[in-house]
C-alpha cells in the first residue's frame, strides 16, 4: 500500500498472480483531519477506499491470502528490500496512524504490540485544529526571495513538516513535489520518581517506573542511578537500559546495609533529564566480607588473643567464632580472648568466624605459636687442651630447648683476671658444636661456659677448667737496682709480662755472675767499691725453660776520697803562682777541687 502523489496504490501478489488498484485522492487528505483508509479482499474482488472514495478490481485467479510474516506499516527494513525490487518502494510513510485494525481481533495499538520502530513519533500529529495544511495556496510562506536556501526557526521538536518551493517570473510560475522532513527531538522534560524498588539481595535492586509523559521524541535509553544517601553527589553505581519498551531494570553494585536514593534518567538524542527526586531503599544484611585472621600477642603458656571486624561487615556483626585446631573455643561479640594452659612454643591454627543475620564468612586460617624460652639447661662444655696456646672446646644441643635454638656464646675467664671478668670468644648463629679458642697464653688456667640462646633468651652451663701447656717465659722485666750506701745495691724486679706457666726460679745475675738463684724478687749486694758501676740481668725459668731480661747498669754511691794531694806551686812573675797537683789514691767517686791562697793581696782599684 502506498500513497503517493495524490494516488493510494494497492499491490497485491498472490502467487504468480500481480494486482494494482489505484484510487485517485488528489489532496482531499491533506486537510489536518484523521483520514479512514480500508483494504479489502473478498473472494475475487480487492477494494481500496478512503472516506467516500472506492475503487476495486477483479482477481483473474481466485486464490486464498495467507499471511505468515511479520507486517510492516509505514515502510518495510532495508534489510529486506532487496527481495522487492519490483514493486519500487519509495521511503517510509511520514505522517500518523491510529486505530490500526484486522479482520479478526480487536483495535492493535502500535507502541505497544510493534516489535520495532525507527524514528517514529506515534502520538506527535498535527492536530485538527491547526490551520497547517499542504492544499495549494493555503500553506505558510516561509520565504520569498532570490536565495535558493532558507533558514526557519520557530518550529516545534520531534514534528513534520511539508515543504515545496515555488519559482515564479513574469510569466507565471511552477510549484515542486512537496517534500517532508522532521525536526530533532528534545530534552525530556518531568521525568519522574521510580515508582517501586525491590530489593534482590545486598547487592542488587529491581527498580520499576513510569514512561515519562509529554517527551516528544523517541526515547534512546533509561539510565538508573543509586546514591549514598548523606554521601558525595557522585553515583555509586548505575546501568543503562537501551530496550526502553521495559519499564522495568536492575542495578547491581551496591554495597549490602547500605542505604541509597535511586533516580531515573530518560534520554533522547538531544540530551538526558534526571529526575528531580529520588526514592529511597536500604538494602539488606549479607555475609560479611573480608574477614580478618585472628592476630595474638605470645606468652609461654598463653596466647592473647584478638581480631579486627570485617572490613566489609555488610551488616550488624552478631557474633564471633573462633576455632583453634578445628575446635570451637568462644562465642560471643568480643575481640579479644586469652587461650591458655598450652605448651611452650608450640603451634596452634586458628580460624575466625563473622556472622551476621544473613550468614557467616570465615577468615583465611593462621598459625601462631606460644612465646619461646631459654632452653632449661645447658651441659658444661668439654676441653681438650692442643697446646701451650690452643683449646678445643665442644658441647651438646640442650635437651629441652623451648624454642628456635638461635646461638651459642663462649665466655672465656683466666686466673690472671681471678676469674672476675668474663670475656665473650664466641658468638656465632651458625649452629656448630665445637669451636678451637686460639692466642691463648701459655701455662694459664681458664675458665669456659657456654651459653646456648632461643628467642626467650639464654641460659649458661657451669664453667669447665683448663690450663693449656707451659712454655718459657716471655717479657722478663729489667731489674730496677738503688744504692743507698757506697758499697751496696737493693735490687728488685717484678715477675714476667707473659710468664707462660709457674714461674720456678729467678736468677739474677750481676756483672755476668749469677749471683742467687731464688723464688724471691729481690737481692741485696754488698761488700762493694764506692762509685763503682756493675751491670744487672734477671733471668725467669720455668718447667719448660727460663728467660732473660734486659741489661741494665748503676753505680755505688760515692765516698770521701781516700789518700793525699800532693800540690806543686810555681811562681810565675813578681804577681803569678802556678799550681799543680795529683788525684787520690782512692778518688770514690766523681772528684771536684778547691784551692785555698792564703797571704797579701792587692785590693781592687
Amino acid at each position: 500500500i502506498e500513497l503517493k502523489s495524490g494516488i493510494l496504490n494497492i499491490f497485491l501478489k498472490t502467487g504468480i498472480v500481480f494486482i494494482q488498484v489505484d484510487l485517485w485522492l488528489g489532496l482531499s487528505y491533506c486537510d489536518g483531519k484523521w483520514n479512514k483508509v480500508t483494504v479489502n479482499k473478498e473472494g475475487s474482488v480487492v477494494s481500496a477506499s478512503m472516506n467516500e472514495l472506492r475503487e476495486q478490481t477483479l482477481e483473474p485467479r481466485v486464490q486464498q491470502l495467507k499471511v505468515n510474516s511479520p507486517v510492516y506499516i509505514g515502510g518495510i527494513p532495508p534489510e529486506i528490500q532487496n527481495f522487492y525490487k519490483e514493486l519500487g518502494l519509495e521511503r517510509g510513510f511520514g505522517g500518523c496512524m491510529k486505530d490500526v485494525k484486522f479482520t479478526r481481533g480487536a483495535v492493535v495499538n502500535l507502541a505497544s504490540v510493534s516489535s520495532s520502530a525507527v524514528r517514529v513519533n506515534l502520538d506527535g500529529c498535527l492536530s485538527t485544529d491547526s490551520a497547517v495544511n499542504c492544499r495549494g495556496n493555503d500553506s505558510i510562506l516561509v520565504y520569498r526571495g532570490k536565495e535558493q536556501s532558507v533558514y526557519e526557526s520557530g518550529l516545534q521538536p520531534f514534528t513534520e513538516y511539508l515543504y515545496r518551493v515555488v519559482a515564479s517570473n513574469e510569466g507565471g510560475s511552477v510549484s515542486s513535489v512537496w517534500t517532508h522532513v522532521r525536526t530533532r527531538e528534545s530534552v525530556p522534560q518531568n521525568v519522574p520518581t521510580p515508582s517501586r524498588v525491590h530489593s534482590i539481595n545486598g547487592y542488587s535492586i529491581e527498580v520499576t517506573w513510569d514512561k515519562p509523559a509529554g517527551v516528544i521524541g523517541v526515547i534512546e535509553k533509561y539510565i538508573l542511578k543509586a546514591y549514598e544517601e548523606d554521601g558525595p553527589n557522585v553515583p555509586i553505581t548505575s546501568a543503562e537500559l537501551a530496550d526502553t519498551s521495559m519499564l522495568t531494570g536492575i542495578l547491581t553494585g551496591l554495597h549490602p546495609f547500605t542505604n541509597y536514593a535511586v533516580t531515573l534518567t530518560a534520554c533522547t538524542l538531544a540530551g538526558c533529564t534526571e529526575s528531580l527526586h529520588a526514592l529511597n531503599i536500604s538494602t539488606p544484611q549479607e555475609a560479611p566480607e573480608d574477614v580478618q585472621s585472628p592476630t595474638a600477642i605470645s606468652f609461654p603458656t598463653f596466647l592473647l588473643m584478638s581480631w579486627s571486624p570485617p572490613k566489609t561487615p555488610n551488616g550488624i556483626i552478631t557474633q564471633y567464632t573462633l576455632y583453634m585446631n578445628g575446635v570451637p573455643i568462644y562465642f560471643g561479640n568480643g575481640t579479644k580472648y586469652v587461650v591458655k594452659d598450652l605448651a611452650v612454643f608450640t603451634p596452634h591454627q586458628f580460624l575466625l568466624t563473622a556472622c551476621t543475620l544473613a550468614g557467616c564468612t570465615n577468615s583465611s586460617q593462621v598459625t601462631l605459636f606460644t612465646a619461646q624460652l631459654p632452653p632449661s639447661h645447658v651441659d658444661a662444655p668439654v676441653l681438650t687442651v692442643l697446646d701451650s696456646r690452643t683449646i678445643y672446646v665442644q658441647w651438646k644441643e640442650p635437651v629441652e630447648v623451648n624454642g628456635i635454638l638461635d646461638r651459642y656464646i663462649i665466655y672465656i675467664a683466666n686466673n690472671e683476671q681471678n676469674f672476675t671478668k668474663w670475656n665473650v670468644i664466641y658468638n656465632s648463629t651458625e649452629l656448630f658444636l665445637d669451636f678451637t679458642i686460639q692466642q691463648l697464653f701459655p701455662g694459664t688456667e681458664y675458665l669456659i661456659k657456654l651459653a646456648a640462646c632461643t628467642g626467650g633468651g639464654c641460659t649458661i652451663s657451669k664453667a669447665s677448667t683448663a690450663v693449656t701447656d707451659e712454655s718459657t717465659p716471655e717479657g722478663v722485666p729489667a731489674p730496677k737496682a738503688q744504692s743507698y750506701s757506697s758499697d751496696s745495691f737493693n735490687i728488685s724486679w717484678s715477675k714476667p709480662e707473659y710468664p707462660n706457666g709457674i714461674i720456678t726460679s729467678y736468677g739474677l745475675y750481676m756483672d755476668g755472675v749469677l749471683m742467687q738463684n731464688s723464688s724471691q724478687l729481690s737481692c741485696y749486694a754488698y761488700g762493694l767499691a764506692p762509685w763503682s758501676l756493675h751491670s744487672f740481668r734477671v733471668q725467669a725459668c720455668t718447667a719448660k725453660g727460663c728467660a732473660l731480661g734486659p741489661l741494665v747498669e748503676a753505680r755505688t754511691m760515692e765516698a770521701p776520697p781516700e789518700g793525699t794531694v800532693d800540690i806543686f806551686a810555681t811562681v810565675d812573675g813578681s804577681r803569678e803562682v802556678k799550681f799543680k797537683w795529683l788525684a787520690p789514691n782512692k778518688p770514690n767517686g766523681k772528684l771536684t777541687y778547691r784551692v785555698l791562697v792564703t797571704g797579701l793581696f792587692y785590693a781592687d782599684q
